[in-house]
């Protein structure tokens, strides 16, 4: 019997400003993907839980390799949900692309492509899915990878500076973002913090929900 085509559930495919790490301000296509298992606290794009369309993989390709453009991200939802992810990265990253992914940290990144920049979520207490951080992920970290914590209390933000003093995660990868949780905390209050506590992490905003409305789709 032919195989049957491999096929993508896929919410949107759109070309903005990368908003968030340490490739924010650069031109990006985003590949947002159907289909998420966590339900933070802060969740943003609750719509990427249901809603999307059954595509052919070399039909996603295409359209991303169509735009010119250097820079892929595949986000969701959690993309690590639909196995056709996986050579979705590895034919962007044949092409020539540099391809991030961000995932949620609740799924094993050890088959994603060495050659993409993985972002992974340790999720903090505040979220509500701290205890879904799949934690055997922190040994397949390497230098071209970033971790990210969403913090939104002084709660998370303790919490977020021993995983990073515990796992040493300042000289395991690439960079250590800490967020805020857009509107539930000031941002100068984890700024202060990390001054005070000399921590060497990456603070970062969400750029692009200053740029459009914070609930914007497809930026």
């Amino acid at each position: 019997m032919p195989e049957k085509p491999q096929r993508l559930t896929v919410n949107e495919i759109y070309t903005s400003i990368q908003g968030e790490s340490s490739w924010a301000g650069l031109r990006c296509v985003f590949v947002r993907l159907t289909a998420c298992d966590l339900r933070c606290t802060y969740c943003d794009t609750e719509y990427a839980f249901y809603e999307g369309k059954k595509r052919l993989l070399q039909e996603v390709i295409d359209e991303v390799l169509a735009i010119d453009c250097p820079l892929v991200e595949l986000t969701g939802g959690e993309p690590l949900l639909q196995k056709n992810a996986l050579p979705l990265m590895t034919a962007l990253c044949d092409a020539g692309r540099t391809v991030l992914i961000e995932t949620s940290g609740a799924h094993d990144i050890s088959k994603i492509d060495a050659r993409v920049h993985r972002i992974m979520d340790l999720k903090t207490p505040g979220s509500g899915e701290c205890a879904r951080n799949l934690y055997s992920n922190i040994e397949h970290l390497t230098l071209g990878d970033e971790v990210k914590f969403v913090i939104g209390s002084r709660e998370d933000y303790e919490w977020s500076r021993e995983q990073v003093e515990k796992f040493s995660l300042c000289t395991r990868c690439r960079t250590v973002l800490f967020s805020p949780i857009f509107g539930r905390i000031q941002p100068v209050e984890i700024v202060d913090w990390i001054l005070e506590d000399k921590l060497d992490v990456r603070f970062q905003l969400q750029m692009h929900k200053f740029i459009w409305e914070p609930m914007e789709r497809g930026v």
